[in-house]
């Protein structure tokens, strides 16, 4: 049964790695492969979610590599594996034969291959080895054209915050051994003794909430929709902004052991949720409004982490991946078809692509928290979790739910509306749109579609009870009945205002507006706080090289060149008694000029070229290139793991 779960990682890795080696020399068949592959994925993921298997095997010298499927996992697996097939096969039409279709599908399944492994894990130095393909992944998907000098910027963006973050997890690590949890099993990790226990739990925190773009990390989501749709569809509803809080969730008791995690953890949620729901509203632009509603409602998510709502958080997990994986790809299709993605632009869009247009408001409405949709009934276990744990945190959790509909509303508002007189003046703001959709569009649309809307019978209490005990969660809250009435009050007056006050300003100043539509200049402060400190320590470390360093060095240069004019005038005082002494006998002064010739001044050039030689190839790697340091840096990582495993 163990070969379940083996396969279940291989499959998308080891096929996602062939295709992305393949370029553009299989470009014909690469969509078909990609989509077979993603469907045999699946396939697996049923199975494995079914038998619940599990494998280990040997890692490190007493470390292990451990996988297995249980009931939180067993969720994931499925949603994880339906999304990528669904994205892979509305990639396949998006993407023409002049583009790299064997690096994007083959980037997306190692991506979806390496979240699998992310929430199968039982271990971390797996975890670790995951959530680090994870990053590297998304940074190529997101910087795909990487001709565009902005998207390799936004890629490194993304990239470098999510990895300052994900440095917590190698604190994490270290403090786990240091406290020792010597097999590193994800399971022990509550039981490590103080202070280490409360390291390693704030590791995790920051690198789940930096994953899952959690304040004050969310700002790299923004910058991350400059990948294309199908890419934002994958990482930004199922995989990698859901592996931050699907971690929380399943280290629940690593949190409650420490007293403090859990309602730092719950606060950042409910704080995220309601405050990136006002960063969506503000937004004019339909990826921006995604994708800041992506980290709102990962608010939701971290907030039933935090206070215990396992169950629930499970729920809105699995049904806002349908419902905004759907969203984003009828975005895409819009930009595909009418070359913009600005909202004003998008007028009428859905009266135009009536499919579209049907998919969008079926995802928008369940976004907005609607009955009987499935967020609707997620986010109303999640409050429910929220209340047991504090009031405050239900009320701020519940104005996040409003502000949800109002952003929500305001998308639906725009892309309803009758065309404009001249609507081809908005068009092709971004790229010349097609005025067509692909034919492999309305299948995955529908399906995600559909599921977005069904999934909510998982809060019915029948289901809920048993996905409770699934979880092992079984005496999580359920919503009472006042609490249920006041969520949908809530979200229809919210929906309602939305919808009659879409097309006036916002009644708030202009600074805070423009606050707002900034993402809250979450990236101006980073920068201010820690990128500009970081390159002035660095501009001031190259002058000490320069300067103390490169300065010694010369000065030994200087030294070396001083002790060779010594040694040449002493090699001139030799050289004087060499001829003082050949007067005695030219055969002796023949072979002691021989013996100068050939030692002293052979050794003198020797060291000299010796030096030369060694500044030269001190040089090289001092290129100035993140990218090639980090190379560097990863081939003597591979080197010492090469000399460990050997020596051993």
């Amino acid at each position: 049964m163990s070969a379940v779960i083996w396969l279940l990682i291989s499959l998308p890795l080891g096929a996602g790695a062939v295709l992305g080696v393949t370029g553009t020399r299989c470009n014909r068949l690469v969509p078909a492969l990609g989509v077979a592959v993603a469907v045999a994925t699946l396939g697996v993921a049923v199975a494995a979610a079914v038998t619940r298997p599990q494998s280990s095997a040997p890692l490190f010298a007493g470390m292990r590599a451990g996988l297995a499927v249980d009931g939180l996992s067993a969720f994931m697996v499925v949603t994880v594996a339906a999304v990528t097939t669904a994205v892979l096969a509305f990639a396949a039409g998006e993407f023409g034969s002049d583009e790299n279709r064997g690096r994007l599908f083959g980037l997306m399944l190692v991506f979806s291959g390496a979240m699998l492994v992310t929430v199968t894990a039982t271990t971390l130095p797996l975890l670790l080895m995951a959530w680090e393909v994870m990053g590297a992944t998304s940074w190529a998907l997101i910087g795909y054209w990487w001709r565009r000098p902005e998207r390799v910027r936004a890629a490194d963006t993304a990239f470098l915050t999510t990895r300052t973050a994900d440095l917590g997890l190698y604190l994490a690590a270290g403090a786990a051994v240091a406290g020792g949890a010597g097999s590193l099993d994800l399971r022990a990790l509550p039981d490590a003794p103080s202070p280490w226990l409360h390291v390693i739990t704030g590791g995790v925190v920051v690198a789940a909430l930096g994953k899952s773009a959690q304040l004050p990390f969310s700002f790299w989501l923004s910058r991350a929709m400059q990948g294309p749709s199908p890419v934002s569809a994958l990482l930004h509803s199922a995989t990698m902004v859901a592996a931050g809080a699907y971690l929380l969730l399943r280290l629940h008791p690593l949190l409650a052991a420490t007293g403090w995690a859990g309602p730092l953890v719950a606060w950042t949620g409910a704080v995220t949720a309601l405050f990136l729901g006002v960063v969506a509203v503000a937004q004019r632009d339909l990826k921006q409004l995604l994708a800041a509603s992506t980290s709102s409602q990962l608010g939701f998510m971290v907030l039933a982490a935090g206070s215990g709502g396992i169950a629930a958080g499970t729920t809105q997990l699995v049904a806002h991946a349908a419902t905004k994986s759907g969203l984003f790809l009828a975005a895409g299709a819009w930009l595909t078809a009418l070359g913009t993605k600005h909202l004003p632009a998008l007028r009428g869009a859905a009266r135009t692509y009536r499919l579209l247009g049907t998919a969008f408001t079926v995802g928008a409405l369940t976004l907005a928290g609607l009955p009987p949709l499935s967020l609707w009934a997620a986010k109303d276990e999640v409050l429910a979790s929220a209340y047991a744990e504090s009031t405050g945190l239900y009320a701020v959790g519940l104005a996040a739910a409003a502000v949800a509909a109002v952003y929500s509303i305001k998308a639906l508002w725009y892309v309803t509306q009758p065309l404009p007189d001249d609507p081809e003046a908005g068009y092709d703001t971004e790229r010349d749109g097609t005025r067509r959709t692909a034919r492999t569009t309305p299948a995955p649309l529908l399906v995600l579609t559909f599921a977005a809307a069904v999934l909510g019978v998982l809060a019915l209490p029948g289901p809920a009870s048993w996905l409770k005990r699934l979880v092992g969660a079984p005496d999580e809250p359920s919503p009472k009945p006042w609490e249920v009435g006041l969520s949908v009050g809530v979200a229809f007056a919210a929906a309602g205002l939305a919808w009659w006050w879409a097309s006036r300003p916002a009644p708030l100043p202009r600074p805070a507006v423009r606050w707002a539509r900034g993402w809250l200049h979450l990236e101006r402060a980073a920068h201010t706080v820690v990128v500009r400190p970081v390159l002035g320590l660095a501009r001031a470390l190259a002058v000490f090289d320069d300067r103390v360093v490169d300065g010694a060095v010369r000065q030994v240069a200087r030294g070396g060149l001083a002790t060779a004019r010594i040694a040449g005038r002493v090699d001139d005082g030799i050289d004087a008694a060499v001829r003082q002494t050949a007067r005695g006998g030219l055969a002796g002064a023949r072979l002691a000029g021989r013996a100068d010739d050939g030692g002293i001044d052979a050794a003198v050039d020797a060291v000299a070229a010796g030096a030369r030689g060694l500044g030269r190839a001190a040089r090289r790697p001092q290129t100035g290139l993140l990218h090639q340091y980090y190379a560097q840096a990863a081939l003597g990582f591979a080197v010492l793991v090469l000399i460990v495993l050997l020596v051993r």
